[in-house]
């Protein structure tokens, strides 16, 4: 009876750590970016070996959704997870074509991801909200 007993438990965790293993980070999905340069996007969130990139998907301006020429670019590169809802990475602005050390932070539906310079000293962070 007692060798019954461990190997359910055994089986348990082994279950548990197989689920557990499956489970999405909450920072995957797509989120809306903030208006930049007179546009904003659609940024899909998902596993990119260890880290988490993030791909823009949709682009659009005054005028409504547009093709814009980086669509399908990344943005969001190599974001590890700390595990507290932190991120380290790097990110890449579009606009000057410069990627950046990044960091983000999730909150919730929130996300505020960040360029920094000087070593991470000096962060532009922006505030993006979940869409899916």
């Amino acid at each position: 009876m007692r060798r019954i007993g461990k190997k359910i438990v055994l089986g348990a965790v082994v279950a548990l750590g197989l689920a557990g293993g499956a489970m999405a980070d909450p920072v995957e999905g797509t989120w809306q970016t903030e208006v930049d340069d007179g546009a904003y996007a659609h940024v899909a969130m998902a596993p990119c070996g260890g880290a988490f990139c993030g791909t823009m998907v949709r682009t659009f301006n005054s005028g409504g959704e547009y093709k814009s020429p980086n669509i399908g670019k990344k943005l969001i590169l190599d974001m590890v997870p700390q595990g507290d809802g932190t991120y380290k990475g790097k990110a890449w602005r579009p606009s000057n074509g410069k990627t950046y050390i990044g960091k983000m932070t999730l909150k919730g539906d929130t996300l505020y991801p960040a360029g920094c310079v000087l070593g991470g000293l000096l962060c532009f962070d922006q505030t993006w909200t979940r869409i899916k």
